[in-house]
């Protein structure tokens, strides 16, 4: 529970505060006046964030895919990447890890403990002072920008760079763009308005994918040609790019816009309020210290993989393609569930109603399991006809498809452990924990750096051709990236026990045990279905490329679920049961 001096006190008397017996009824009460009449299941709500979560990833994709078949694997795709990962970096830190873990959290405590009209006020002061200090950060980080290229891509040609720079300087804007959308996103959630928010990066990934190409045409001129390997990308290919960086920063703004009607529907009103002595900001600011070390792990290991493979043209776009698949099923699992669950762990953490809190993370951990672990098993043995089905076209070729593969098996074997993370960090902070998560990711850094390295130079080694001169190195970073993140899972969920003293660990691991054996089932029956079908078929034209690839997916998910519901999983139930009273079941 919060310390009375953190958070302002309504407006009782100071006498009656003073008195931990009434400040306990004050805060029961007001707990009481808060709570809604039909409190969404952690499952159910996941259920909503996962469909438009869901519908973003798809989008995502396309977008993707657009890259791959104008900018394949060569050097301007590399560029981009460079360009965008500082502030796709930032965004992750500030925007969708610590900001909105630390501002849910004290925002949930204003409306619980406080009164709603403090807790508007807070969202006021926290909008304003981040738009400031925002601004400032992409005016520094557009002067410094071949600075920061020079950091991540330090093997990069100076042609190269110089075009990394100039689009590092269009697209730094989209920091606070995002930013704001993240603090939008946290009120909307603590209101019960998941679909809006969950949809915003729908809105993202749209506009950025139309006004992109329709700036690349415009600047391209209307064609270019991609640049192989190890050379320079002519003028109408980095125009080309340019316009889709352009894009990119038109849709930072849409997903932020596409909230404000939302905002207000809910009772936000801006007010022109700035400080940063407030109580409730202060108490954000500090959460959020120890949360973006904590929150950060994950994109400075990516940060970290780009500089190590800098000097590998190309190596850059084969893990952000593998990367992107396997964000997919985190996304719409992981985040969701993730997304979902901390209002309410943020609530009960505020109760200090442990039994419930115990009880509501153990199951999310669960349904992480149930829809991850499948997923996984399901990248690894149809990567190839996936990746080809999105992928392979225009200047993506059969080689880029190999590479592609390779990365997203390596990387997929963390993709439990990666989702899992998304619901048990979040978790520490609810409990005013902010502490643990950050000592295990500031660990997890320095594992991933020497392992990182370690595997990128013993990798290089294999699959060597004139075409692959560094050979698998690429993969040897992605199988670091998996690594890593199993043991930062084990790390939190081990320290997560010794906190709450216990959490439900055997039915944890008894449901781990149930859906790996069910995923080994299901990887069978796909394995065989897709050699029978790519053996059967002979030109990969679009239908058969449709048939080798949804054909085994589905045999596979109807396996999984015969298998699943035969083994018992619990997780599965319950999602049963959403469907059945969605069609009107009982």
């Amino acid at each position: 529970m919060s310390k009375p001096e953190d958070i302002p006190q309504s407006n009782k008397e100071p006498e009656e505060l003073a008195d931990p017996s009434n400040l306990e009824k004050i805060v029961e009460a007001k707990a009481e006046e808060t709570k809604p009449n039909k409190q969404r299941s952690v499952a159910k709500s996941a259920g909503i964030v996962s469909a438009f979560v869901m519908l973003s990833r798809i989008f995502g994709l396309i977008r993707e895919t657009v890259f791959a078949g104008y900018f394949g694997t060569g050097p301007a795709r590399d560029a981009f990447i460079v360009a965008f990962r500082i502030p796709n970096l930032l965004r992750d830190l500030f925007a969708e890890g610590a900001l909105s873990v630390a501002f849910v959290k004290v925002f949930t405590e204003y409306q619980v403990n406080v009164s709603e009209k403090e807790a508007w006020r807070l969202a006021a002061l926290v909008f304003n002072l981040l738009a400031v200090v925002l601004s400032a950060i992409v005016l520094i980080g557009i002067l410094f920008s071949p600075f920061i290229v020079a950091f991540i891509g330090k093997d990069f040609s100076p042609e190269k760079a110089e075009l990394a720079v100039w689009l590092t300087r269009i697209m730094f804007p989209f920091i606070m763009f995002v930013s704001l959308s993240a603090v939008a996103m946290g009120v909307l959630n603590t209101k019960g308005n998941f679909a809006i928010p969950a949809s915003a990066s729908t809105a993202f990934n749209i506009i950025s994918i139309t006004a992109g190409l329709g700036f690349a045409y415009f600047l391209s001129g209307g064609e270019w040609e991609t640049a192989e390997k190890f050379t320079i990308p002519k003028p109408p290919e980095q125009w080309a790019i340019t316009g889709m960086a352009i894009g990119t920063l038109f849709g930072g703004l849409a997903q932020f816009a596409i909230q404000i009607p939302s905002l207000y529907r809910v009772g936000f009103r801006f007010k022109p309020l700035l400080s940063i002595t407030d109580k409730g900001v202060k108490r954000v600011m500090r959460l959020m210290g120890p949360a973006v070390i904590a929150t950060s792990a994950v994109q400075i290991k990516v940060l970290v993989d780009s500089m190590i493979v800098s000097g590998d043209d190309g190596a850059m776009a084969i893990l952000g393609y593998a990367f992107r698949l396997m964000q997919f099923p985190i996304g719409v699992f992981g985040v969701a569930i993730g997304v979902a669950a901390l209002p309410t762990l943020a609530k009960l953490g505020s109760e200090n109603n442990i039994e419930k809190f115990r009880s509501t993370l153990s199951n999310s951990v669960g349904l992480v399991f149930l829809l991850t672990v499948p997923s996984a098993c399901g990248l690894i043995v149809l990567g190839e006809p996936i990746i080809r089905l999105i992928y392979e076209r225009g200047a993506f070729d059969a080689n880029s498809t190999d590479a592609v593969t390779l990365a997203l098996a390596a990387y997929s074997l963390g993709l439990a452990g990666y989702a899992a993370i998304k619901v048990l960090s979040p978790a520490f902070f609810a409990l005013e924990d902010a502490k643990t998560p950050m000592y295990v990711s500031v660990a997890s850094i320095a594992v991933h750096v020497a392992l990182s390295f370690t595997l990128f130079n013993y990798f290089k080694t294999v699959g060597v051709t004139p075409e692959t001169p560094l050979g698998y190195g690429f993969a040897g970073v992605a199988l670091a990236t998996a690594t890593v993140a199993t043991i930062n899972f084990f790390a939190l969920i081990i320290l997560m026990r010794r906190k709450i003293e216990r959490i439900q660990a055997r039915k944890i691991i008894t449901s781990f045990i149930k859906i790996a054996i069910a995923s080994a089932i299901m990887s069978v029956v796909c394995w065989f279905s897709y050699q029978y079908l790519t053996n059967y078929f002979g030109e990969k034209t679009f239908p058969i490329k449709l048939i080798e690839t949804f054909v085994p997916i589905g045999l596979g998910g109807i396996v999984f679920l015969i298998s699943a519901k035969l083994l018992g999983v619990s997780e599965l139930n319950q999602f049963i049961d959403i469907f059945k009273k969605r069609l009107g079941k009982k």
